[in-house]
């Protein structure tokens, strides 16, 4: 069967499966507002959908409109975007609701194709919003569909041009069909045809599928090798009054590791960080068990160091002191906020 005559039999499949089967429960999918459908599809990049139940709703009751999201800091939207991952996303975010304010009247473009000249929108992300929002017949490309596209087709290696070209060929004719395509691509990956232990006899796609026939459907997408994780120690100042209620933050650079989140000032080595305390607070110093934590290609191994500071001392390192009760309103990232509060449940 060729791939034109196997994507129409797709295409139907697929979406009668969606209206069976798939996910109908999820907030995002009752709106066609852009603002709203925009905020999900980016927090759904390389995050799963219910890590992003918890966030998304909180970020409306915040920001209810792009106009309030444009008009906020930096740094308020960082703090609700904490734990979430991918800082960078978070920043995007932020400078495109301004984009869209100054330049295009508070109203997202209504194409793709406009779509991807925003900040932080790429072609598949562009393609999804604008089939939920008004049914234009663009493709979607993410790591759902290309794994279900290779599994189908048995791709081996297949160019970026030969998917995106695959995928458009797929496409319903009708552009009203938009939304629930999308969606049932988006629902395929995530509940049936999964990396690991795919689901084939559920699928509503088994009868075409050549991964499905070969009887070894994880042997697609062909894995290359992932390159390890490169490991990196941060040896991190917490710093500290001496009655615990203040501690000392500084503000990350922009782009790197926690770009443009608070946190406590790291150090190249232990030596350099306790060689840079006054005699007096080294003495008293804590070193606390490091923590690892897992970035996609980084293995952090945090080592803190705790150390008290008479009220009026500035700690060794550019900051300011912030009230442990306000934590809550800062970006943090998720392991330096779990420490300070285990730290602080130790002082109560």
């Amino acid at each position: 069967m060729s791939h034109k005559a196997r994507g129409g039999h797709l295409a139907a499949f697929l979406m009668s499966w969606q209206r069976r089967s798939g996910r109908h429960d999820l907030p995002w999918q009752h709106t066609r507002e852009p603002y709203r459908v925009w905020l999900s599809e980016v927090m759904l990049q390389q995050t799963q959908a219910a890590r992003v139940l918890h966030y998304w709703p909180r970020f409306l009751a915040r920001f209810p409109t792009l106009a309030s999201l444009a008009a906020a800091s930096l740094e308020d939207v960082l703090a609700l975007w904490s734990g979430l991952g991918y800082y960078r996303r978070a920043a995007l975010v932020h400078r495109c609701a301004q984009c869209v304010a100054t330049q295009h009247g508070g109203e997202f473009p209504r194409s793709a194709k406009a779509l991807q000249a925003l900040p932080g929108i790429g072609r598949s992300t562009a393609a999804a919003i604008a089939a939920f929002c008004w049914n234009e017949r663009a493709p979607i490309l993410d790591g759902n569909v290309r794994r279900i596209l290779a599994r189908v087709f048995a791709l081996d290696a297949p160019s970026e041009r030969q998917l995106w070209q695959l995928a458009e060929s797929l496409l319903p004719q009708s552009a009203a069909d938009m939304p629930t395509y999308t969606q049932a691509l988006m629902d395929l990956g995530a509940l049936l045809c999964t990396p690991r232990q795919p689901q084939c006899s559920a699928c509503p796609l088994a009868g075409c599928c050549a991964a499905a026939a070969s009887g070894a459907p994880e042997g697609w997408p062909v894995r290359t090798s992932r390159p390890a994780r490169r490991s990196l120690t941060l040896w991190l100042l917490h710093a500290s009054t001496a009655d615990g209620t203040r501690i000392w933050l500084t503000q990350r650079p922009t782009r790197g590791i926690w770009g443009g989140l608070y946190c406590l000032p790291a150090f190249p080595s232990r030596a350099r960080l306790l060689a840079a305390l006054p005699e007096g607070v080294r003495t008293a110093a804590r070193e606390q068990p490091p923590i690892t934590h897992l970035l996609t290609h980084r293995s952090l191994q945090l080592c803190c160091i705790s150390a008290p500071f008479a009220a009026g001392a500035t700690p060794p390192a550019p900051g300011a002191w912030h009230s442990t009760v306000a934590l809550g309103a800062l970006g943090l990232p998720a392991p330096i906020r779990r420490f300070l509060q285990a730290m602080h449940k130790k002082q109560e």
